[in-house]
């Protein structure tokens, strides 16, 4: 799991594992109204260095470290070998996801727990049982897979760099800011991946003027807008584009072929 150190200026600082649910629904600022300090998946750091930072910059010191917090599991779910079965209608468990942030279980296939990305997925997976519409449940196997690509992802680049000596920050951390505001503007809630795809097409062609000119500012600018418009088309499939990364890499990985007038050509 990810934890966000993040700073309101002015207010606070605080840590959550949710920076989308906690900052924004519950406290009502927007994404340019706060800053994310520093993200660790050490809760025993996190929590240490909220307190260090509470007091360096003058605000109120929590009583009790973040990761002594309990949270909230009145949610009673049913865990078997092959499914967790959630106590309400699926029109009702996003609402009631929401406000178990760190709530965690354990199957045969692995650990769960709730946070905005998990229980994006779980919203995308989730079925109604057949014998009763008022419980909903989810596949383990299928659940733990996404941890572990997930797990993937995100731990080697927080140990790992393009250089041995660099203070460079976790680069797929920035997906996750891009859905933080795609969900802040309800792009998410009114949007759909066929106008995503146009935006698509729109910025391409603004990437192709800008080289074509040579201008090297507006090439940046316009790969930086279609990264933007892949990580929500992905998110309005029902997947994240770190998962589209990784399969992608793993189709190219170990392909073979050669250089011709400037493009690679894979062997047949």
């Amino acid at each position: 799991m990810t934890y966000y150190l993040y700073h309101i200026p002015g207010k606070k600082i605080g840590v959550t594992c949710d920076i989308y649910n906690r900052v924004t629904d519950q406290q009502g600022y927007e994404a340019d109204e706060y800053e994310i300090l520093e993200t660790s998946s050490d809760i025993d750091y996190i929590s240490d260095r909220e307190i260090e930072l509470q007091k360096q910059y003058g605000y109120k010191v929590d009583k009790i470290l973040y990761k002594n917090l309990k949270p909230n599991t009145k949610m009673k779910i049913n865990i078997t070998e092959q499914t967790t079965t959630f106590p309400c209608p699926t029109n009702q468990l996003e609402k009631r996801l929401i406000d178990l942030p760190g709530m965690e279980w354990i199957t045969e296939h692995g650990e769960f727990v709730i946070d905005k990305d998990s229980i994006n997925w779980i919203m995308n997976n989730v079925k109604t049982s057949m014998y009763n519409d008022d419980r909903c449940y989810v596949y383990n196997k299928a659940f733990s897979r996404h941890f572990e690509k997930r797990k993937q992802l995100t731990i080697p680049l927080e140990k790992s760099c393009c250089k041995k000596e660099c203070e460079c920050d976790n680069e797929y951390a920035y997906f996750h800011l891009i859905r933080e505001w795609a969900h802040a503007r309800d792009l998410y809630k009114d949007g759909d991946i066929k106008t995503q795809y146009v935006k698509l097409q729109e910025e391409a062609g603004e990437l192709a003027k800008a080289i074509l000119d040579k201008n090297e500012f507006e090439t940046i600018d316009a790969i930086g807008d279609m990264v933007v418009v892949l990580t929500n088309l992905a998110h309005l499939l029902g997947t994240d584009i770190e998962v589209c990364i990784e399969d992608a890499y793993e189709a190219i990985s170990s392909r073979k072929g050669k250089m011709i007038n400037g493009t690679f050509v894979k062997d047949e």
